[in-house]
């Protein structure tokens, strides 16, 4: 075999080898369709009062997921307001200068009702992304929920949502909510 059939082929194949390598990689994962799986990820936030909560992507889509027993500061009505939103979602946790873009809009978690506002904020490189944040009560507990991505498209929140509504979901929040 010649010298430069030798060389063309290795270059072809780690060529292929590096596509293969950049199609499986986890940390920036290539446009999936919209039927792709939801994958579980590790809680990507520091710990603090709240039990570490459950993190979930598709894509670029990412959603976190928490219990915070207790929390509801009005526990006959549940969350009804934009503030109360703003005051207990995690969004802080992705930057504290998160600003909203709208008003919010009640909405419904499985059993539970709450509230969901629209914020943007942005990353280490600048770049604004936005994010919802969602907070659902039962009695005097909360669920917070916080959906980062491209949320400008309605597909992909509601993506998010259907997610929020699946039995692997729900089972979780029945389960940090002890089953009351």
């Amino acid at each position: 075999m010649k010298r430069r059939t030798v060389v063309q082929t290795s270059l072809a194949a780690g060529l292929v080898a590096g596509m293969v390598a950049l199609n499986l990689s986890e940390d920036d994962p290539p446009s999936l369709s919209k039927d792709a799986p939801w994958r579980p990820t590790n809680w990507p936030f520091p710990r603090d009062a709240w039990p570490q909560g459950r993190a979930w992507r598709r894509g670029t889509l990412e959603v976190y997921l928490r219990p915070k027993l207790g929390f509801c500061g009005n526990c006959e009505t549940g969350v009804t307001t934009d503030e109360e939103v703003d005051r207990v979602t995690d969004v802080d946790l992705l930057d504290q200068r998160f600003a909203p873009v709208k008003e919010g809009l009640a909405v419904r978690i499985g059993a539970l009702s709450g509230r969901a506002r629209l914020y943007r904020y942005e990353l280490a490189n600048g770049t604004t992304r936005h994010v919802e944040g969602i907070a659902v009560s039962q009695k005097c507990d909360l669920v917070i929920a916080v959906i980062a991505g491209n949320l400008v498209d309605e597909s992909e929140r509601t993506s998010a949502y259907r997610h929020l509504e699946s039995s692997t979901v729900q089972d979780w929040i029945s389960q940090a909510l002890g089953g009351r």
